[in-house]
């Protein structure tokens, strides 16, 4: 992860030059519970003028390379410019993203996906807040000089996003809403920005015992990468619960 980083902040120069404000990890990677089966790597990227299509093109054709060195779940990456950090501009506009999940896009129409992938992310207030409290600069202006707090609306507008279908979600990815539930939750309650592994095990000190079983199970899954079988119908009823605490 260090040799791609390096190589990410290089190249990252190289290509935008001037125009870079700062490099922001965020998410796992510095919240202590990276693990490379089940993590990605999180990145922001603030240029100080909105970019060209050609250095986008330039910088996607780096990303999409040094992406085959990444984790199992790849690069996730967006580029803002600095004039919506501070002060902070919600719903957040982007200059570009990558995420594995646009690869095919990308790899079968660049000029397509340049064209189109720039808009606004409601996503962007959770990372800022992940920065803010707890992030990394990796390269250029202290995190401090760059962006301003998230406001408290916009953070849990941003994360309830995520969760507001979960007690369909929870049987199909039960370990991922599973604990994000529990992290979101412990923000709701005392203001916590959490990983997942910390948001699970706090709720083992602050969710009934019932669900205890589910939690731990989620923890192993989430820790060793081990399979875990789950009763779907105690799943639901977590989530159920979790989702009328959280409201």
């Amino acid at each position: 992860m260090e040799r791609l980083l390096q190589e990410f902040i290089i190249k990252s120069q190289e290509i935008i030059k001037d125009n870079l404000t700062g490099i922001y990890l965020h998410g796992s990677a510095v919240m202590g519970c990276f693990n490379p089966e089940k993590s990605d790597l999180d990145l922001i990227v603030v240029v100080n003028e909105p970019m060209t299509d050609g250095t986008k093109r330039s910088f996607m054709d780096m990303i999409v390379e040094l992406n085959k060195m990444a984790p199992a779940k790849g690069i996730e990456m967006s580029i803002v410019t600095k004039a919506i950090c501070k002060p902070f501009v919600y719903p957040t506009p982007f200059e570009l993203h990558f995420s594995v999940a646009h690869l095919g896009w990308y790899n079968d129409n660049p000029e397509d996906y340049i064209q189109k992938m720039k808009g606004e992310d409601t996503d962007i207030a959770a990372h800022f807040t992940i920065i803010t409290k707890r992030g990394k600069c990796l390269w250029g202006l202290p995190i401090e000089e760059v962006f301003a707090e998230v406001p408290k609306a916009d953070y849990m507008a941003s994360i309830w996003d995520d969760i507001a279908e979960a007690g369909e979600d929870i049987v199909d990815n039960t370990m991922y809403i599973t604990l994000n539930l529990a992290r979101v939750l412990a923000y709701k309650k005392e203001e916590l920005i959490l990983s997942k592994k910390e948001g699970g095990e706090w709720a083992l000190d602050n969710v009934p015992t019932e669900y205890h079983t589910l939690i731990k199970s989620a923890l192993s899954e989430y820790a060793e990468n081990s399979k875990e079988k789950y009763d779907f119908e105690l799943a639901k009823s977590y989530a159920e619960y979790m989702l009328n605490e959280i409201k």
